[in-house]
């Protein structure tokens, strides 16, 4: 977490130093999940911008259920008018770690992680991977605008599997599994500087 402060911190710097353009930014839709999130955008060039999210899960919810996860995830954009305005197409890498179990009465696929299975497993791990983006910036004032991206990609996903969500006894150690699919869903608040 503290790398991520650090290039937070450098990306300010750069941005007061050069002149240019920086926006900060929350996902929606992950606070509407209650995982807070930050993001910061700085613009390279007219049509050139470098973007770093942050993500942070750190709740246990009822009887035991674990959704806990942080992650990053850089992009750099080509916009094609102005930057922080209208379409823009984007590169982006994604990591962090997991630690996901007791959850019931879901049936759905996250980064390859078959959630229906988690009503008797823990799964702990870590994520690495890369996508492709199209999203599109609306200027709603001076320094207010709303963003909608959506990325697709491929993640590779290491992790051990446990029997239940408080359980320490390992029954699965280094399985992995790849995945191709959306890697990226954003509903941005943005205010830029």
């Amino acid at each position: 977490m503290k790398v991520i402060l650090r290039i937070l911190l450098l990306m300010v710097g750069c941005s007061m130093s050069m002149q240019a353009q920086l926006a900060v930014k929350s996902n929606v839709l992950y606070d509407a999940t209650l995982s807070p999130n930050i993001g910061i955008e700085l613009g390279l060039a007219p049509r050139w911008s470098v973007e770093l999210t942050g993500n942070l899960n750190a709740w246990t919810l009822n009887d035991g259920m674990r959704w806990k996860h942080w992650f990053v995830q850089p992009e750099a954009r080509y916009w094609f008018c102005d930057r922080f305005s209208g379409h823009f197409v984007g590169a982006h890498l994604l990591g962090g770690q997991y630690n996901v179990g007791g959850i019931r009465h879901l049936h759905h696929d996250f980064l390859g992680l078959q959630l229906s299975r988690l009503g008797d497993s823990r799964f702990q791990g870590w994520f690495l991977g890369a996508g492709i983006a199209y999203g599109y910036t609306w200027i709603l004032s001076r320094r207010w605008s709303i963003e909608a991206e959506i990325g697709l990609g491929y993640v590779y996903r290491r992790y051990d599997v446990y029997p239940c969500a408080h359980c320490g006894t390992k029954i699965e150690e280094n399985k992995s599994r790849s995945y191709v699919g959306p890697t990226k869903a954003a509903l941005n608040l943005i205010y830029v500087f």
